[in-house]
């Protein structure tokens, strides 16, 4: 069984006034599909709140981190930049894979900024911030990144 965690990216979230919808809805699903779900966090647009998430989430182990929030042309919407600033490896058919997918629903998908990429151990992925979005693009993903977890734990060549 492999470790999640999920990052919710919204300074309304993160400040009490609006609920967090995406990150148990995302949590939902991770642990639909098997994996163990050790923490959902909170974190504001600020791109050094985003970056000690997401590398306290990679010393930690985790296996998938799962970002919901700031991948779309907002200013504030940061979230790629912060993950690009400290994979080691990004892995960008995850994403291309995600806005095709999304833009078979609806053309905007093409306006989700979101990556993939890896930090040591630790998958990371950028999802769109509403639910819906934020679920069906986990949805695309999620039935084959076990195979790529497999290979970047060492259980498969």
């Amino acid at each position: 069984m492999y470790k999640a965690s999920v990052i919710t990216v919204s300074d309304r979230a993160a400040s009490g006034a609006y609920e967090d919808k995406s990150g148990p809805a995302v949590r939902k699903l991770l642990e639909e599909a098997g994996y163990e779900v050790v923490r959902v966090l909170i974190v504001p647009d600020e791109k050094n709140k985003i970056i000690n998430a997401l590398l306290f989430e990679c010393e930690q182990g985790v296996h998938l981190i799962i970002t919901t929030g700031g991948t779309g042309f907002a200013p504030r919407d940061i979230t790629p930049e912060a993950t690009k600033s400290i994979i080691e490896k990004e892995c960008p058919g995850i994403a291309e894979y995600m806005r095709q997918k999304s833009m078979e629903i609806t053309p905007r998908g093409m306006l989700s900024r979101g990556i993939a990429g890896i930090r040591e151990k630790s998958l990371i992925v950028n999802l769109p911030g509403s639910p819906k979005g934020a679920t069906e693009n986990l949805g695309f993903i999620l039935p084959h990144l076990g195979h790529g977890l497999d290979m970047l734990n060492g259980k498969k060549e």
